[in-house]
Formats: C-alpha cells, sequence, structure tokens
C-alpha cells in the first residue's frame, strides 16, 4: 500500500454513550481504514487509523465533529508505527 499512514489518536469531551466507537467502526470500514477503536476509563475515546494518507486525514475531521449525539473537546494525534492489523474494530474499554 502507498502513502500508507498510521496515527494513534485521543478524542476528548462527551464521546462516551453517544455511540461513538459504533460510528467509528462505520466511517473507518467506509474508508477502508484498518485499526481499532475503544473506549478508556477516563472518559475519552481512543484509536488507531491506518491506511491511505487521503482516508485516514478524511478520518481525523470526521472524529473532530462526531457522530450527532458527541460533542467533541479536542481531538489529539500522533505518529503511530504501522502494524499488521486484520480490519478496523471495536476493542473492550481500557
Amino acid at each position: 500500500m502507498t502513502d500508507l499512514k498510521s496515527v494513534h489518536v485521543r478524542i476528548s469531551g462527551r464521546v462516551q454513550g453517544v455511540w461513538f466507537r459504533g460510528w467509528t467502526v462505520e466511517q473507518a470500514n467506509r474508508l477502508g481504514l484498518k485499526g481499532w477503536v475503544r473506549n478508556r476509563a477516563d472518559g475519552t475515546v481512543e484509536a488507531v487509523f491506518q491506511g491511505q494518507d487521503a482516508s485516514v486525514e478524511t478520518m481525523l475531521k470526521l472524529c473532530r465533529q462526531g457522530p450527532p449525539s458527541a460533542r467533541v473537546g479536542g481531538v489529539t494525534v500522533e505518529p503511530s508505527a504501522p502494524k499488521d492489523f486484520d480490519g478496523f474494530q471495536q476493542q473492550p474499554t481500557a
């Protein structure tokens, strides 16, 4: 895959109990991304997005808005080492 980009993301605000993870899985699959998403005990949502550069950037823009019931307060993005993910999955709370 050319132009492979992998990022680790932390999303804060009203992002739990508002279908953020399910929405993220849908959006990531639509964009052909691999990785995972999970709730964190501190109330944030954490994710890794991996795929074509343009698709990852689109996903990051979507995360800054979130699903209709969410109120995103902030999105922190850090580069991540590419891994061999099997699709995009929702993981248990950490």
